[in-house]
């Protein structure tokens, strides 16, 4: 097995993933992916391997839509998120599962808290990822 992507490393990056996400830093965490990204979250009563296409999926995007979801997070008229939420986003028990020479699979567990008006959301799971280096840097 080729070894080009460490656990370590892998976990820096997500760590840093979630610091994006809880400073509001929507557009340098639009950067951490690639031109053909996918970003699935599918409904929790799907099987691991149900597609989107044809299945109930919360979230569905490629990068174009990951970058309009952003556009509209960071105005003003994003009345959702005004004033914004006050998340922590904890990654946890990251593993690579798979890795060839130019990309890994690696999977890691979460909890998201999310403060706003007075509740607070706790969200539970997991996530896979499709890492790859580009020019240096893991996207």
């Amino acid at each position: 097995m080729t070894t080009n992507f460490t656990r370590p490393e892998i976990e820096d990056f997500l760590f840093n993933e979630a610091a994006l996400l809880d400073d509001w830093k929507l557009e340098e965490w639009l950067a951490l992916f690639t031109d053909d990204a996918r970003y699935l979250v599918p409904a929790t009563d799907l099987p691991k391997d149900a597609p989107p296409e044809g299945n109930l999926f919360y979230i569905a995007d490629d990068y174009f839509r990951i970058g309009e979801r952003v556009k509209r997070l960071m105005k003003k008229t994003a009345f959702s998120e005004q004033p914004r939420s006050k998340t922590r986003h904890l990654v946890s028990n990251v593993r690579v599962f798979s890795q060839s020479a130019d990309h890994c699979v690696a999977n890691a567990a979460f909890i998201t808290s999310r403060a706003k008006g007075g509740n607070v959301d706790l969200y539970v799971g997991s996530s896979e990822y499709t890492i790859v280096r580009r020019e240096g840097a893991l996207r």
